[in-house]
């Protein structure tokens, strides 16, 4: 074998391993990845001042959950979040938070995993029902069966947040985005988005932030 031929099949060794790799690392959880996919847009989702359809989800405690069922609700919290996203488990106590200090003003959260349970196992019913009772939710966390609402609301991250105001008309997206500034270091968060949207509404106001950059798990199909 001549030295060309043998550089040339050790290059074509070398890149055939390179490829593998890649390949192989596009089934891992990529942090830099989540975050750029980030930007990814979901056709036809709502926007600001959309009315937002009711939906009609089962809780981990058995029960349908729909918004039509908060009679006394001034607005709503929606959260997309999911298990196994590390975002959504760093936010998790500012979800439990959210829902203990506005539950009773009258914004209660409704969290909703849209994730497909059989690409991943720890977002199963079953294992949604554990991580609510480990955690001690005191707000629904309901399954979007069939990957149906997320697509309405156009959250293509967890955690995705959509505020909605109660209005005469409907209920109204007032804000949609992050929680909050900083996903890795809740001692660090300078700019609390929900918690200001949401104070706003309370006052009678308009959101100053309507719309931020969702930080979090691509949500796939």
């Amino acid at each position: 074998m001549g030295i060309l031929n043998f550089i040339s099949i050790k290059l074509l060794a070398i890149l055939s391993l390179q490829q593998a790799e890649i390949a192989s690392d596009d089934f891992k959880y990529n942090p830099k990845r989540a975050a750029v996919n980030s930007e990814i847009l979901v056709e036809n989702g709502y926007q600001i001042g959309d009315l937002a359809t009711d939906f009609n989800l089962k809780n981990v405690d058995g029960k349908m959950v729909s918004l039509a069922n908060y009679k006394e609700a001034k607005g709503f919290i929606i959260v997309f979040t999911c298990n196994h996203c590390p975002f959504s488990q760093a936010y998790e106590e500012r979800i439990i938070a959210l829902d203990k200090k506005y539950k009773a003003k009258g914004f209660p959260v409704i969290a909703i995993n849209p994730t497909d349970p059989e690409k991943y196992e720890s977002d199963s019913f079953e294992n949604m029902q554990k991580q609510a009772q480990e955690k001690g939710y005191t707000f629904p966390y309901l399954l979007d069966v069939g990957q149906k609402i997320f697509p309405q609301y156009g959250a293509t991250n967890t955690p995705h947040v959509y505020v909605l105001d109660k209005t005469d008309e409907g209920n109204k997206v007032a804000y949609i985005g992050a929680i909050d500034d900083n996903a890795k270091n809740q001692a660090a968060v300078q700019k609390k988005y929900v918690e200001a949207a949401v104070e706003s509404l309370l006052a009678g106001n308009s959101p100053a932030v309507t719309q931020t950059k969702a930080i979090g798990c691509t949500i796939s199909r």
